[in-house]
């Protein structure tokens, strides 16, 4: 009999340490996918035309400044995605984000979010 292991992906929200009442910590917006997709926990940047990107620290248009953590996964698709990101008064934990850094955890601080 041949054995299977399972790897589980990450859960979406699992990210989340704590977050203000109700939906406090959340706001719907548009993501820009480039044909990857993205697990719950990524960091994001908003851009200057509102939407959101994944965080890339050696971008120069704007993505290179951590703003949010994505709360659902997506799909792999390309063109603007409809999202929930967590945007303010929360704790995440960093062992849970996909594409945090150092500049990002300042970044997010700044925000409101603590990164522990």
């Amino acid at each position: 009999m041949q054995s299977v292991t399972l790897q589980e992906g990450h859960h979406v929200g699992e990210f989340l340490l704590s977050e203000g009442n109700g939906t406090i910590s959340r706001e719907e917006g548009i993501l820009t996918l480039t044909g990857t997709a993205l697990v719950s926990g990524t960091v994001v940047a908003k851009l200057d035309t509102g939407k959101y990107v994944a965080y890339n620290a050696k971008a120069k248009d704007g993505a290179q400044v951590a703003s949010a953590v994505l709360y659902n996964s997506t799909p792999a698709i390309t063109g603007d995605y409809k999202a929930v990101f967590i945007v303010r008064n929360a704790e995440v934990m960093s062992i849970a984000l996909t594409g945090i850094d150092a500049a990002a955890v300042t970044a997010l601080q700044a925000t409101s979010i603590v990164v522990r």
